[in-house]
C-alpha cells in the first residue's frame, strides 16, 4: 500500500491508500526535530491501532514544505525498503506547471491542483485552509497557473490574541451573527466571517480573470469545514484533497506516464 503524507507547518496529514482508495487517514503535529526513529515509532504505533503493520507499506510519497523532514521521512522510507517519491523535486515529468517559477510552488499546491482536475474537472479552484490560506488555481486545460496565499485563519486568531491586550484565546466557530454582540462573537465574524468573504471576493476576481463562471471551487484543509458553514461559495469539501493528489501524482510516477493537457 501507499503511504501519503502531506506536511504542513502545523501538521502532517497522513493517508494509506489500497490503490486509489482511501483505507485510512490520520493527523499528527508538525514537529521540526523528528527523526527517521521517531517517525519509526510513532508510526508502528498509529498503523497498530488499525491492526495494520509496517510490511504493508511499500510505498511513501510526501508533499512536504519542511525540507528537513521531508530527508528524514526519505532515511525512513530507505530503513523499511519503500519506494520513496517527493512531490515537487521528483514529479516534474508527470504534473502540469505553467508558472514563471515551478520550483518554487509548494508540492501541496501541487497536489491540490493535480487532484482537482482528476476529480472534479478543470478549470477548478482550490482553496486551502490550513496555517496559511492558499488559493490554487487549474485552468482549462488542466495547467496549475498560479492562485494566492493569504495568512490562516489560526494565525490571523493567534496573532491578534498575541496584539490586543483586551483580547483572549476565542474558540474558532461560526458566529450566529455578523454583528458580534460580544467581543467573543465580534472576534469570530472577523476571522471567520471575514475569510468566507476575503474568499468570496478572490474566487469572483479569479473567475472573471479565467473568463470561467463557472469554474469549480473545491475547499479543503483542516479548517475547511469552518468557513465552509458560512458560505455558499464552495461547490465541495474535501477534506482528504492533498493526500488525494499526492496519490494520484505517485500512480503517475509508477505509470511514468506524462499529464499532457
Amino acid at each position: 500500500m501507499l503511504l501519503a503524507i502531506d506536511m504542513g507547518n502545523t501538521q502532517t496529514a497522513l493517508g494509506l491508500f489500497d490503490a486509489d482508495e482511501l483505507v485510512r487517514s490520520w493527523r499528527m503535529p508538525t514537529d521540526r526535530t523528528f527523526t527517521a526513529d521517531e517517525i519509526h515509532v510513532r508510526l508502528l504505533g498509529y498503523l497498530r491501532m488499525y491492526g495494520l503493520t509496517l510490511e504493508c507499506v511499500d510505498e511513501i510519497a510526501f508533499a512536504g514544505v519542511v525540507p528537513q523532514l521531508t530527508r528524514e521521512w526519505r532515511a525512513f522510507a530507505q530503513r523499511i525498503a519503500a519506494r520513496s517519491i517527493a512531490v515537487g523535486a521528483d514529479t516534474a515529468a508527470v504534473t502540469c506547471i505553467h508558472a514563471p517559477h515551478p520550483e518554487e510552488v509548494g508540492a501541496d499546491r501541487i497536489a491540490n491542483a493535480v487532484a482537482a482536475e482528476k476529480l472534479y474537472g478543470a478549470p477548478s479552484i482550490v482553496v486551502d485552509f490550513g496555517t496559511a490560506t492558499n488559493i490554487d488555481v487549474v485552468d482549462s486545460d488542466g495547467y496549475y497557473i498560479g492562485g494566492a496565499i493569504a495568512p490562516g485563519l489560526r494565525i490571523s486568531m493567534d496573532a491578534l490574541v498575541a496584539r490586543a491586550a483586551r483580547i483572549a484565546s476565542i474558540p474558532l466557530e461560526t458566529p450566529p451573527h455578523a454583528i458580534g454582540r460580544t467581543t467573543e462573537e465580534a472576534v469570530q465574524s472577523g476571522a471567520v466571517l471575514g475569510t468566507a468573504a476575503m474568499v468570496e471576493g478572490l474566487v469572483g476576481r479569479i473567475r472573471a480573470e479565467l473568463g470561467a463562471p463557472e469554474a469549480r471551487v473545491i475547499a479543503t484543509g483542516g479548517l475547511a469545514n469552518i468557513v465552509a458553514d458560512s458560505t455558499n461559495v464552495f461547490d465541495v469539501v474535501d477534506g482528504q484533497l492533498t493526500l488525494k493528489g499526492i496519490c494520484e501524482i505517485a500512480r503517475r510516477m509508477r505509470d511514468r506516464v506524462p499529464r499532457t493537457a
